[in-house]
């Protein structure tokens, strides 16, 4: 089955009650037994729900895993991630991501003795200096939030394997339309469900998919015993997000190709960070291991000024300031004082999140009239 079918018909069954062709929302936190014990595959909600069942059932298909598993947000899966460590253990995590990811790392597990390594993995190689016998983890994102980074997934696929780590990618940016990380070497796949797969800003969930059993039932114990599970309300939403992610996806790469080379050209800009761009760093990579560049992009004024930046995003009309990405409508952020407001101002300079930095998340709208915005806010 192809991608674009998948999407649609991929881990799915007409519902056997009535033969509903989408899964109905099974607002239920509980469920009838004929004997203690005897149920029909469903006892208590958050252990497991239909509808639930049916959502996670599609993560694993259109990410060719195996189990896929839902949470009541992105930091939720992340976690359960963490959780399968112990105190000593480390983890290896690119030096530019979410700002979330990097609170909940360091001011949550780290005070549980778990040590985190930040690091450029631009060039995979440069990990292998960090792993020793403590290291049980590699976390990447690529392309990363918000630089548009490239981490080469196969590459550092080998090398977790090698030294008998696990390797987890956050494919939020990408979404398994452009980019297939378990097909790559991966072991876990992570995705913020709240951005593309929802992608209607309606709805806040995390997603897990991985092919190995063993890592499976970890995982599913964790989320049953912290209980950090979305409902079926959700559920649903992000089931029919997903059967449109691939027309959605075109768009979205169409474009944000069309505002990365505008922007470019315009004669107030000094940056624009897009892996379309063949002078993007690891392009070639980005080439390789995606299907096309997404819908994501960030960019800086000549002179990196703070004052311009915020003028910029606060005369945006069709671009909403706001949180998130990954919806229908376009969205603008300044990463250093929203998304990633969590992290240092050194640490996040360092990896080229000045003051100055424009995230947009370019929507499906019109390009001109998106092409118009940008131009009247920049002029």
């Amino acid at each position: 089955m192809k991608f674009n079918t998948k999407t649609i018909h991929g881990g799915q069954e007409h519902d056997p009650a009535y033969g509903a062709v989408m899964p109905p929302i099974y607002q239920t936190s509980t469920y009838a037994q004929s004997t203690p014990g005897g149920h029909k595959g469903f006892e208590y909600s958050r252990t497991h729900n239909p509808t639930r069942q049916a959502l996670e059932n599609a993560f694993a298909s259109i990410e060719n895993g195996a189990y896929g598993l839902a949470f009541g947000s992105g930091l939720a899966a992340i976690d359960a991630v963490i959780k399968i460590l112990k105190p000593g253990d480390e983890v290896i995590s690119t030096n530019d991501l979410y700002g979330g990811t990097y609170r909940l790392f360091t001011k949550i597990f780290e005070d549980f003795g778990i040590k985190f390594h930040f690091i450029g993995m631009e060039n995979a190689s440069n990990i292998e200096a960090y792993i020793n016998a403590n290291t049980k983890l590699i976390w990447v994102e690529t392309p990363t939030n918000p630089m548009l980074n490239i981490i080469d997934i196969k590459a550092t696929a080998a090398i977790a394997k090698k030294h008998n780590v696990r390797l987890a990618v956050d494919n939020t940016f990408a979404t398994p339309y452009l980019q297939r990380p378990l097909d790559l070497g991966a072991d876990i796949v992570m995705h913020s469900a709240t951005k593309y797969m929802g992608g209607h800003s309606d709805v806040v969930m995390g997603a897990l998919i991985v092919k190995d059993k063993e890592l499976a039932d970890q995982l599913y114990f964790i989320q049953n015993a912290s209980g950090a599970i979305c409902g079926p309300q959700d559920s649903f939403l992000v089931l029919r997000g997903i059967k449109t992610l691939h027309v959605r996806m075109q768009r979205h790469c169409e474009n944000g190709k069309a505002i990365a080379e505008y922007l470019a050209s315009h004669p107030k800009i000094e940056k624009v960070y897009w892996p379309g761009f063949e002078n993007h760093p690891n392009h070639e990579i980005a080439k390789s291991q995606m299907d096309d560049f997404g819908g994501m992009l960030s960019f800086t004024t000549k002179g990196n000024n703070y004052e311009e930046a915020i003028k910029t995003v606060e005369h945006l009309k069709i671009f909403t300031l706001a949180e998130s990405l990954g919806g229908v409508e376009s969205l603008s952020g300044h990463p250093a004082s929203m998304t990633h407001a969590s992290i240092p101002k050194i640490e996040r300079e360092k990896t080229g999140v000045v003051d100055s930095l424009i995230r947009l998340s370019v929507g499906i709208e019109d390009i001109n009239d998106l092409i118009d915005d940008l131009k009247q806010a920049l002029g």
